[in-house]
């Protein structure tokens, strides 16, 4: 478990922006424990949770994001 929280500190002192961290703390948190449990592969999960969860992030984004509708061109 001290793995999971090592491996998480770390990713955001090695100067991942608090802005790119979305999604990957909660994914880290999450992937090292599932790992950690299956097969004690914390680490491995972590990296894994962390990847996915940023993923997940940059999706809900991409989704959160309005597209303005296309201007309707008025025929004669």
């Amino acid at each position: 478990m001290k793995r999971i929280f090592v491996a998480a500190l770390m990713c955001l002192l090695v100067g991942v922006s608090p802005a790119a961290a979305v999604g990957c703390l909660k994914g880290a948190l999450v992937g090292g424990i599932i790992g950690h449990y299956a097969g004690h592969h914390g680490f491995l999960g972590a990296a894994a949770g962390c990847l996915y969860g940023r993923h997940q992030a940059n999706e809900a984004n991409r989704a959160s994001r309005t597209v303005p509708p296309a201007e309707q061109s008025s025929r004669w």
